[in-house]
């Protein structure tokens, strides 16, 4: 019963959390928008694409090595194995983040000019290199915490993190815009920075506290085959999570090449990828943070039900996920469809972001099942299968991008995301079915929710219509109320409800089926 409230009160933390920084985040990065525009949201996507490579080099495998370390030593009644364990992952944590931070500052310029295609990024890359061996050293203590079964540390520094970034770019922003896109960037990148300091070294002010607190003054050892073991669990995360980040670098880079191949213009193809990277994506992706839980929380019992070979709970725990993220994702990928338009010139002022809403919103199930599918074979110990997946959804990625782009311009790029989509979620189902030895409920997971959801909007749309509403924004709210609300009453009425008991008890309801 402990287990159980502790589980839940875990999920409770995560989903407020998550959808308060997720909210605050897509805000924020509207009046961003606002203020750089377009091309400066393209050439801050640019920057991060590179960026994202180095923190993928600087954090990958040391936040698995503690995460799995520290699970491992805490079950033994040797408290000093445990500080030496965990001393040399955040010894090797520090000796990756600085190696990662090194090369960026050293490269920021010739990448900026020869890789990204762009000088102006190279100032602002070069403000971002400090920032990674914090992050190193503060990836290896959350994937202690994970251990630990606790998520207060790891919210609490989030949460500053989050205020922090957006003080300092509200104060420091405005000037910088007067200047040039250039500086406006650096500006936002310096925000993050500096958070991203202040957020890791509150959390290691957390853990030294609970390493204190756990294990008290017993000194430090170091077991033989320590770094054996290390390496075992990072060289493949390391390994596999650089290549694949380098595969989305790379395509990243490539998008705003062909589009200029395409448009003739380097601020215009600027322009149209940052007003889909940086402005259209957050939106689709935003509802997620109501699954991250799911993701976060149930994959060790998935992990410990495939383990234990109960086939029973299995099917059910990983049926039930499918139930509701399909449920979930329909709804939100069916809202964001309905009022894609309207969404756009609310918050952005474009109606280009709102036909890149209308066309991808209704893949969204798509991307949701391709994130929840991958942590579900995760857990079932297919991250091999997963890493395969997801090298050759970049390559198949980055040939279309070549091929159609020039070609088509972003009509094209759609055209890849909405295949890649699919595919990869496809593959993911048609895995986790071998592997977790469950029959995939098509018509239950899939056909049921698009067809309440197509009979929610047109009741939806047509009370709208006999009330009269108009405008941009009563038809949002009112219409999300509405249709919304239509979705969910079906849908529990024919048996969502069940799904949430599953979920929340991780026991199989009577009389149900997967």
């Amino acid at each position: 019963m402990g287990r159980l409230k502790t589980y839940l009160k875990n999920v409770a933390i995560l989903t407020v959390t998550g959808l308060g920084l997720r909210a605050a985040g897509m805000f924020f990065r509207v009046y961003i928008a606002a203020r750089i525009g377009a091309e400066g949201m393209g050439l801050y996507q640019l920057i991060f694409t590179l960026y994202s490579l180095c923190i993928t080099v600087a954090t990958a495998g040391v936040s698995v090595a503690a995460t799995r370390l520290a699970a491992e030593e805490l079950a033994r009644p040797q408290p000093g194995r445990a500080k030496g364990v965990l001393g040399r992952v955040m010894g090797l944590a520090l000796t990756f983040g600085l190696t990662a931070g090194v090369v960026q500052l050293v490269l920021a310029w010739p990448a900026a000019r020869f890789w990204l295609g762009d000088v102006r990024a190279a100032p602002s890359l070069a403000l971002l290199a400090p920032s990674l061996p914090f992050m190193a050293v503060g990836s290896a203590a959350r994937g202690y915490f994970f251990a630990r079964r606790k998520v207060g540390p790891n919210v609490v520094s989030q949460i500053f993190e989050q205020i922090i970034r957006i003080v300092l770019v509200l104060l420091i922003l405005p000037g910088a815009v007067q200047r040039g896109v250039q500086y406006a960037c650096a500006a936002v990148l310096v925000g993050s920075m500096v958070s991203e300091v202040v957020s890791t070294l509150l959390v290691m002010w957390y853990y030294r506290r609970d390493m204190n607190r756990t294990f008290g003054d017993a000194p430090a050892q170091v077991p033989r085959g320590t770094s054996g073991r290390i390496w075992r669990i990072l060289a493949p995360v390391e390994g596999g999570r650089c290549l694949d980040s380098a595969l989305h670098t790379v395509e990243n880079t490539l998008v705003p090449a062909c589009l200029l191949a395409f448009l003739g213009s380097r601020e215009e193809s600027l322009a149209q990828f940052g007003a889909l990277k940086g402005m259209a994506m957050p939106i689709l992706l935003f509802p997620f943070s109501f699954l991250t839980p799911l993701a976060t929380l149930l994959m060790p019992e998935v992990t410990e039900a495939h383990i234990l070979g109960r086939q029973k709970t299995l099917e059910t725990l990983v049926g039930r996920i499918m139930l509701f993220t399909t449920t979930f994702s329909v709804l939100a990928g069916g809202l964001i469809a309905l009022y894609a338009y309207p969404l756009g010139r609310i918050l952005y002022h474009d109606e280009t972001i709102g036909f890149y809403l209308a066309v991808l919103a209704p893949v969204l199930p798509g991307m949701y099942l391709d994130a929840m599918g991958d942590s579900i074979l995760k857990g079932l110990g297919e991250e091999v299968a997963t890493f395969r997946y997801s090298i050759w959804d970049s390559l198949i990625r980055i040939g279309l991008v070549i091929l159609l782009m020039p070609r088509m311009g972003m009509k094209g790029f759609l055209f890849v995301m909405i295949c890649s989509n699919v595919l990869s979620a496809l593959l993911n189902i048609f895995r986790i079915e071998k592997v977790a030895r469950i029959r995939t409920c098509w018509y239950r997971w899939f056909v049921q929710p698009a067809l309440i959801f197509l009979i929610s909007a047109v009741l939806g749309q047509g009370a709208l219509r006999l009330v009269g509403v108009s405008g941009d924004w009563p038809q949002l709210l009112l219409g999300c109320v509405v249709t919304g609300g239509i979705y969910c009453l079906l849908m529990l009425r024919f048996g969502l409800w069940d799904a949430v008991q599953a979920i929340l008890t991780r026991r199989k309801p009577a009389g149900s089926a997967a």
